[in-house]
């Protein structure tokens, strides 16, 4: 019969930012992957005289790095009660999504990263010194302004080799510095695609002997940061203009919530500069990437569609941020018609 491998993949308890962990599990030809267990004591999710942990399968994709049967797991982390664990955000998203699902809610997750070279500067910059400054990175083309990109084709690659939901890239405003987009997709399957695809990327960025990194502001100074914005739409809000704006106000009435839970480092990012609205300020306003809410000009035009939260960094995580955003506009809408 034979043997495939299956990758499974977790969020371990780092803080303040989780870290990605997986290791393989052996199975025979047609298994379906077990629940399995984990040392917590090793992942920050244990203590050491208890220190069992569990891994729960929750989405199985082709293995593209592997090739043929070989599988990549994601799980949530349970305790051996078979309670969620503590760290488990994707548990606390699950209640959210399934309470609000008449509202049909959508998410585009723009997932910005940065190539860091071994020795922790980033891939074009050189050493001792700083590149030309941005202007012509963004969607660039040449040797002389796109860096990495044979790593990104790669990752883009076995993106859609996993069947994940990826629907685009390009590089971003920092040289060296990318994005990939995820979506439209539900709550969680925006966020278990995005993980995946995160794990897949630094996966991959291995082979070419440079790493990704999601640090919001990885280099000081007058460089672009990197964030995750959130492109969020209810089916009412891609019927009618008037639902869009309703979202925005609700989101305005839980700003500081919002901000306080959105990654690590927050502050260093949101400036109020390099299209980033002040941290400690909300605005929303069409076409304004310098507002905390965008509302997109054919959104405008249109009276109906979708917004974009760009506040949420790079390392945020994505079941923080999607179970919030539906708590906010849904929860609003719930409470405004009954």
């Amino acid at each position: 019969m034979g043997n495939y491998k299956a990758e499974y993949i977790w969020l371990d308890g780092t803080r303040p930012t989780a870290l990605m962990r997986s290791k393989t599990k052996i199975l025979a030809a047609g298994e379906e992957p077990p629940v399995w267990g984990f040392d917590g004591s090793s992942t920050n999710q244990a203590a050491g005289h208890s220190s069992d942990c569990v891994l729960q399968p929750v989405c199985v994709v082709p293995d593209p790095i592997r090739g043929g049967d070989h599988k990549l797991v994601l799980c949530e982390v349970f305790m051996t009660d078979m309670t969620p664990h503590p760290t488990n955000t994707r548990a606390l998203l699950r209640g959210p999504a399934e309470k609000y699902a008449a509202y049909e809610s959508l998410f585009g997750l723009e997932q910005e990263y940065t190539f860091l070279k071994p020795d922790g500067t980033p891939l074009a910059f050189p050493t001792n010194g700083y590149p030309a400054p941005q202007g012509p990175y963004y969607c660039g083309v040449g040797g002389s302004q796109v860096f990495g990109r044979e790593v990104v084709e790669a990752h883009l690659s076995a993106c859609l080799a996993a069947g994940l939901g990826v629907s685009g890239i390009n590089a971003e405003v920092m040289p060296g510095q990318w994005e990939f987009q995820v979506g439209p997709l539900s709550p969680l399957e925006a966020s278990d695609h995005l993980i995946l695809a995160r794990w897949l990327l630094c996966r991959i960025a291995e082979q070419f002997r440079c790493d990704a990194t999601f640090d919001p502001k990885p280099a000081r100074g007058d460089w672009n940061g990197a964030g995750c914005h959130t492109n969020y739409s209810t089916k009412a809000m891609r019927e009618s203009y008037d639902a869009c704006i309703a979202a925005c106000e609700a989101l305005r009435e839980r700003a500081a919530e919002h901000v306080a839970n959105y990654g690590h480092g927050i502050e260093d990012r949101l400036t109020g500069r390099h299209e980033t609205q002040r941290w400690d300020t909300f605005s929303f306003g069409v076409s304004d990437r310098g507002a905390s809410i965008r509302i997109p000009w054919q959104v405008a035009r249109d009276k109906r569609g979708y917004i974009e939260d760009r506040r949420p960094n790079a390392n945020s995580d994505p079941y923080v941020v999607t179970r919030m955003i539906v708590e906010t506009v849904c929860g609003a809408a719930a409470s405004k018609a009954g």
